[in-house]
């Protein structure tokens, strides 16, 4: 007996058994990817150390990762489609694997962003399959459920990511914690080869679209590389705009290159779906600002309030085990309450948490800072599997294949892209704040006066010298200014990601109007 899920694949059906089976050798597979997404953020202060390099490029450690989604997810489809998904499955773990030991030993940023590369693109052609098993495995009535398995994943890897790598960082290095995912892979491998369902045949791939590929990768690489280094080449110098131009033309091309016959990468006609454009706006707003606020908080622990790679980490661990509770039972709901109305219940509770840190500072506790992220996560925990219901609901079953990956698509495009921004947004105001308070560092300003004689008064009786003293005091005013230009900084970026998390409101609300 078995069930379609496509016009030529066939599935046997599942026991209860055979369905949990396949799903947890699915899960730890998206959980291990999805970990190592978030993995790295806690160790991008080190990253820069060892580098020598700014936050706006020790970042694309993240941004390549998820910009890397992207692409893969368009080829997912066609590499599903060639190979079968349970050998896609078991390729994917080993090129994850592969990457995990290159990040581990490369010499250079440039090779560690390249490994970087390597496992966003493997996550990006594991995302959509992982979902198709999950609706292979699960009848239509209990959907709602696998989406809440599969926003589970999602919610308690990103909060468990930074924590390992943070107690990793402490305990070992910043580079032992790209050996963390090769265990997940090897298992999560081991699992997809005994228990994940196999094609009785596969379907016809056809050709793959060579050119929308690389139009597409030049514009994900155009548009991030255009993001990352303004601040160092200049907004509007010659070799920036000739980038911005290219990589324009480029994301028109691709459109363009999707009309052929040919072409096989992104189905256009799911978009005159509007219930499914609106989910997808809903989507990229939703990944641009949870992304960003992931990244940001590991960053803010270090930075701001001096807390230690371990301590950074675990600020997201116990709002996302919170959310581990919460997400079955929401998607259960998800299969009873409309969609919108979830993910409408979920976003003012992300609006409520975020807005909680725009005015923390150094000498805010860690308990109000995680108080803030298990807000946050419960939050998710009601929008994820909502989102995701809306999107592939609003498809036809033979849609669902390209759909699914396109859903994909738009989060972690939004996600990476939220990322870039809040690091160009956050470079930017910290500077604009160093050059107001160093401006205020004057004779006339009393307070500075005050500090500097302080600081000289209790050097006074170490026998160093006069110009000596004087540079020691100069030394700390400095790191003083510093210190606060980057609190301010990180405050208005708390500002900016309320403002972000706020946007998503908008399409949802066009959704529930449509619903209706």
């Amino acid at each position: 007996m078995t069930a379609a899920t496509g016009t030529s694949i066939s599935i046997p059906a599942f026991t209860p058994a055979a369905r949990w089976l396949a799903t947890a050798a699915a899960l730890s597979a998206f959980f291990t990817s999805i970990f190592t997404s978030s993995l790295t953020n806690v160790a991008v202060p080190h990253v820069m150390g060892s580098f020598g390099v700014g936050q706006s490029q020790a970042q694309f450690l993240s941004t390549a990762f998820l910009a890397m989604n992207t692409t893969g997810l368009l080829a997912s489809s066609w590499t599903i489609a060639k190979i079968g998904q349970r050998q896609t499955f078991l390729l994917i773990m080993a090129v994850f694997a592969g990457a995990s030991v290159l990040c581990y030993i490369a010499p250079t940023l440039e090779v560690l962003i390249f490994g970087r590369v390597l496992q966003g693109f493997a996550a990006g052609l594991l995302q959509p399959l992982v979902m198709l098993v999950l609706f292979q495995v699960f009848p239509l009535e209990k959907r709602g459920l696998a989406m809440g398995l599969f926003s589970m994943g999602v919610t308690v890897a990103l909060g468990l990511g930074p924590s390992l790598g943070g107690m990793t960082i402490d305990a070992v290095s910043w580079r032992a914690i790209f050996l963390i995912p090769i265990p997940a892979c090897l298992i999560a491998g081991v699992l997809g080869l005994l228990f994940l369902p196999a094609e009785d045949q596969k379907m016809a791939s056809g050709r793959f679209d060579v050119l929308g590929f690389v139009l597409i990768n030049v514009f994900v690489f155009g548009w991030f590389t255009f993001l990352g280094n303004g601040q160092r080449w200049g907004w509007f110098s010659d070799n920036h705009l000739i980038l911005f131009l290219v990589t324009i033309a480029a994301g028109v091309g691709f459109i363009a290159s999707q009309k052929r016959k040919a072409a096989s990468l992104l189905d256009l006609s799911l978009f005159t779906n509007s219930r499914f454009v609106t989910a997808l706006m809903c989507s990229f707003l939703f990944g641009f600002g949870n992304f960003a606020s992931v990244y940001s908080f590991s960053i803010f622990g270090q930075i701001v309030q001096g807390f230690s790679p371990t301590v950074a980490g675990s600020m997201l661990l116990p709002g996302s085990f919170c959310a581990a509770v919460v997400l079955p039972l929401a998607g259960r709901i998800a299969d009873k309450v409309p969609a919108p109305m979830m993910m409408i219940f979920g976003l003012v509770i992300i609006v409520a948490s975020v807005s909680m840190l725009a005015g923390a500072d150094a000498n805010t506790v860690f308990s109000y800072v995680a108080l803030s992220l298990l807000l946050g996560r419960l939050g998710s925990a009601f929008v994820s599997p909502a989102l995701n219901t809306s999107a592939v609901g609003a498809l036809s079953p033979q849609q669902v294949r390209r759909g699914a990956g396109i859903t994909n698509l738009s989060l972690m495009l939004g996600g990476s892209t939220g990322i870039s921004v809040y690091v160009v947004l956050l470079e930017m105001r910290i500077e604009f704040h160093a050059n107001q308070l160093n401006a205020t560092q004057t004779s006339a300003n009393s307070t500075t006066v005050e500090m500097l004689g302080m600081v000289t008064g209790q050097l006074s009786g170490t026998g160093l010298p006069d110009a000596i003293q004087q540079g020691v005091a100069m030394s700390y005013l400095n790191s003083v200014v510093t210190a606060q230009a980057n609190m301010l900084g990180f405050q208005d970026g708390f500002f900016f990601l309320t403002m972000v998390a706020i946007c998503p409101l908008i399409p949802t609300l066009l959704l529930l109007r449509k619903s209706r």
